[in-house]
C-alpha cells in the first residue's frame, strides 16, 4: 500500500507517519530524509541535488522526484510506503503519479490531516526541532539533546504565531488545488482521499487513521 500524507505544518504528519509505517510494517519516506540520504550516499540524483544546494539554490522538482523514484524502487519499499512531504503542489502531484507509473505502481490513499488554525498556532509554539536531523519534539526545551541523533533542539522562527498564520495562508493557496486534483482523480479510479480529524491525543488520531485504512 502506498499512502500519501497531506496537511498543514504542525498537523502531525511526521508523528502519524512513523506510527502508520510501524503499524503496517512499511517504511516512511520523508522528502528531507530521502534527499539527505541521497546526497550522503552520492547517488546520481544525490550528486545533482548537492550541486544545487552548494550554490544555495532550491533543488528542483525533477531532481527531488528522481530521488524519490530511487527510494521507491528500493527493495525495502516493495510492500508499500508512507510518503510525507512529497507533494505540496499540483506539478509535484502529477510528477509523483508519473514516477509511480514508470515503476508500475500506483498511489492507493491520500490522507489529509485537518486541524484548526488556532490549534496549530498553539502546537507549533510549543515545538522544538533538532538542528541536525530536523526531528520535531513537543514540550522539549531549546538546548535539549535530540533523542535520535544527539543534536541540539532549537525553536524555529517560523513557528512563531504570525509566521504560522502566514505558513497556513501559503499552505491553503498551494494545497487547495492539490486536493481538487486528487478529488477529481478519485472519481475515475484514482487514489482514495480520506480526511482525518487530527486534533486530540496522538493514539486516538492513529486509531482514526488505521480505521480509515481498514486496519
Amino acid at each position: 500500500m502506498i499512502i500519501l500524507l497531506l496537511g498543514p505544518p504542525g498537523a502531525g504528519k511526521g508523528t502519524q507517519g512513523e506510527r502508520i509505517a510501524a503499524a503496517l510494517k512499511i517504511p516512511k519516506l520523508a522528502t528531507g530524509d530521502v534527499l539527505r540520504a541521497a546526497v550522503r550516499d552520492g547517488t546520481a540524483q544525490g550528486r545533482a541535488a548537492k550541486a544545487y544546494m552548494d550554490r544555495g539554490d532550491l533543488v528542483p522538482d525533477e531532481v527531488i522526484l528522481g530521488i524519490m523514484k530511487e527510494a521507491l524502487a528500493a527493495p525495502s519499499a516493495a510492500s508499500g510506503v508512507v510518503l510525507d512531504g512529497v507533494v505540496r503542489t499540483v506539478p509535484q502531484a502529477d510528477g509523483l503519479a508519473r514516477v509511480l507509473a514508470d515503476l508500475g505502481r500506483r498511489l492507493d490513499v491520500v490522507l489529509v490531516f485537518d486541524v484548526d488554525e488556532e490549534e496549530l498556532v498553539r502546537r507549533l509554539g510549543a515545538r522544538t526541532v533538532c538542528e541536525g536531523c530536523q526531528t520535531p519534539y513537543m514540550g522539549r526545551d531549546p538546548g535539549s539533546a535530540c533523542a535520535k541523533c544527539g543534536g541540539r533542539l532549537v525553536r524555529r522562527a517560523d513557528d512563531e504565531p504570525e509566521a504560522v498564520r502566514n505558513r497556513m495562508r501559503t499552505y491553503r493557496a498551494q494545497t487547495a488545488p492539490v486536493l481538487e486534483w486528487y478529488a477529481a482523480r478519485a472519481k475515475s479510479g484514482g487514489p482514495r482521499v480520506v480526511r482525518i480529524e487530527a486534533a486530540g491525543e496522538v493514539a486516538a488520531i492513529e486509531r482514526r487513521v488505521l480505521e480509515a485504512l481498514g486496519r
